[in-house]
């Protein structure tokens, strides 16, 4: 009897790979922005959307300053687990962000929503973080 076996690593890419900027917009009007996961890989992946912690916010500012680079994710608690289909979304402010949890299939693509309302003047900036489970 044969046996065999290939091991390899999900993988995955985010488009846009930096940040998302919605720049100047009318208060009270909304604009819509569209950010790609894809699974490169041959494994099925599931992911989740988190806001990032303040504190981790603070250590990435402090890295920064330092000329290091910052943590990119906290890692998920042990115990949780993610629907198989895209599920909710995310409210952060002015910003809401859709689906924030889902599956996706080897060369697959989820279209995640990012919208802006800005119901107030002002600047507005958040962060958030994309946890690809089984990675």
């Amino acid at each position: 009897v044969r046996v065999s076996a290939k091991a390899v690593f999900s993988k995955y890419n985010i488009q846009p790979a930096s940040s998302v900027n919605f720049g100047a917009i009318i208060k009270g009007t909304k604009k819509t922005q569209v950010v790609v996961l894809e699974n490169k890989g041959m494994l099925h992946f599931k992911f989740r959307i988190h806001q990032t912690p303040k504190d981790a916010q603070a250590l990435q500012r402090k890295s920064s300053k330092q000329g290091e680079s910052g943590p990119l994710a906290t890692k998920r608690p042990m115990g949780r687990r993610a629907s198989a289909a895209p599920q909710g979304h995310l409210s952060l402010g002015v910003f809401t962000v859709s689906p924030c949890s889902g599956s996706i299939a080897p060369w697959g693509q989820q279209k995640i929503t990012v919208e802006c309302f800005s119901g107030q003047e002002g600047l507005f900036e958040e962060q958030i973080y994309f946890d690809i489970m089984c990675r």
